[in-house]
């Protein structure tokens, strides 16, 4: 166990701003919801203007992921067996991802807050995950590693593979991002 609190069945709203002066009006939004024995979160994506749905089991393992971006038809739905197989919704298997375990858009906190909520880390201990980093403007994605390090029980560290870079976030008593120095500060 985590040691966050469980969330409420009526859901959940979070919504970050990014801190970088330049696009300093741009806000990260996701609504959780309870559905069907597991977690459905819609969300925004700020600078992108894109929109994203994360299908989520109950022990926090995302299952499906859809991306919008002002098409009627979803530029990206991926599906997983929750055992690092991926495939697109029209059965084609992507092979190169296989082994991922968890989604990464690079424009909201949120999807590390996923990982965050499963691991079962005692203070000081560290997680390797694979990911699958989607790109929101070409929708590429590329598989890499995180490395995510619970250093106290409100604070995490990660370390990604592709930005090579170190971040250390609060998270609050649900183990969702408060604060992401550089990149994101939640609205409360």
């Amino acid at each position: 166990m985590n040691g966050y609190q469980s969330l409420s069945a009526s859901g959940h709203t979070l919504a970050w701003q990014y801190v970088a002066p330049e696009i300093n009006s741009a806000t990260s939004q996701v609504k959780l919801r309870w559905e069907n024995e597991g977690w459905t979160a819609e969300g925004t994506l700020g600078v992108d203007n894109a929109q994203f749905v994360l299908r989520i089991s109950a022990g926090w393992t995302i299952q499906q992921c859809l991306v919008f971006r002002d098409l009627e038809d979803p530029d990206l739905w991926l599906g997983t067996d929750t055992h690092g197989r991926w495939g697109e919704m029209n059965g084609a298997h992507r092979t190169e991802l296989d082994g991922c375990t968890d989604i990464d858009f690079v424009n909201t906190p949120f999807t590390n807050c996923i990982p965050i909520r499963r691991l079962p880390l005692v203070v000081g201990h560290s997680a390797t995950l694979s990911v699958a980093v989607i790109d929101i403007e070409t929708l590429g994605i590329t598989k890499q590693t995180h490395q995510y390090t619970k250093v106290s029980q409100n604070i995490w560290r990660f370390t990604s593979s592709y930005s090579n870079s170190e971040v250390e976030a609060t998270v609050d008593e649900f183990g969702f991002v408060r604060d992401e120095p550089i990149n994101f500060r939640r609205l409360d």
